[in-house]
């Protein structure tokens, strides 16, 4: 059973609006007082928002979305979309309409926004080393409760490609799972009967410690095989391995992946780099708005 693109579509959408409204209410709660205090609610005007630092914008999308929601008629005229790189003191993109909303979303908006875009400079620069190499980026499980499709449609938007976005769309057994199951061969062969049991469209990754438990997992033939905190050493060897027989197995590096070890990990061969970091420590890009009077 797999889940269609529409309701795949229709499920992210519906995470992404609760989560703007959420984060609206949370600020606002019974009213933005400060606003309602000293601005005149007829009283037009417009915004923009800068980079204050160099990096890759994202989340022009979601602040748009924001602004939407404190007011529909609040207008934005964007300057850098999603995934083009900004310098400093550049323009984003300039909202007009009443100010009060305008107000009102600000901090909301640009809340998103540099995580955002911190997410996508941090997920471009990986990508950037891993280039000249067939390996791919890729994000995790470690992300801001809440915000997960936020960060990962960051990390999309820096270059990079997302893991499973939650439990449901894939079958990934890790080293509890395979301590718990009696090794990894005996959870392997248990996640194959029941992904066919129930008719699961998702593919089976196995987690390996070892080149003993990568020799068990290849013989039965997972779609990917994650090799967790090998040594470039050692990963040469496994992918050695693995390449030297036709088993069609993906393999996957992970564990403490930096910009310093990336490309030596790349170079190895591997078609996959999950890298944690890219969304467990965010450092926020930099943004600015600031209002003119109309």
């Amino acid at each position: 059973m797999k889940m269609k693109n529409q309701d795949c579509h229709d499920f992210y959408e519906g995470c992404r609006s609760r989560a703007v409204m959420l984060a609206l209410e949370e600020d606002r709660y019974t009213g933005d007082v400060t606003t309602m205090a000293t601005i005149d609610p007829q009283q037009q005007g417009s915004a923009v928002v800068r980079a204050k630092e160099d990096g890759v914008i994202a989340g022009v999308d979601v602040a748009a979305q924001v602004f939407a929601a404190c007011n529909p008629s609040l207008k934005l005229e964007v300057h850098r979309n999603d995934g083009e790189r900004v310098v400093q003191g550049e323009r984003v993109f300039d909202v007009h309409g009443l100010l009060a909303p305008i107000l009102l979303g600000e901090r909301t908006a640009l809340n998103f926004m540099q995580r955002m875009s911190g997410i996508a400079t941090k997920t471009r620069a990986f990508v950037d080393l891993v280039s000249h190499t067939e390996a791919r980026i890729l994000d995790t499980r470690k992300t801001a409760p809440g915000l997960r499709y936020f960060d990962k449609e960051a990390v999309r938007i820096g270059g990079g490609r997302n893991h499973r976005f939650g439990l449901f769309d894939l079958i990934l057994i890790k080293d509890n799972h395979i301590d718990a199951a009696g090794g990894v061969g005996p959870a392997l062969n248990r996640a194959r009967m029941y992904r066919e049991k129930h008719g699961l469209d998702v593919k089976i990754e196995a987690e390996v410690r070892s080149l003993d438990e990568l020799s068990a997992a290849l013989a039965c033939r997972p779609d990917i095989i994650l090799l967790d905190n090998f040594t470039i050493d050692l990963m040469h060897e496994a992918v050695e391995y693995v390449r030297s027989m036709p088993s069609g197995v993906l393999l996957e590096a992970s564990g403490n992946m930096s910009l310093y070890n990336v490309k030596a990990v790349a170079e190895t061969g591997v078609d996959f780099i999950s890298v944690g970091e890219l969304t467990h420590s965010v450092r926020a890009l930099d943004l600015s708005m600031t209002i003119t009077l109309g």
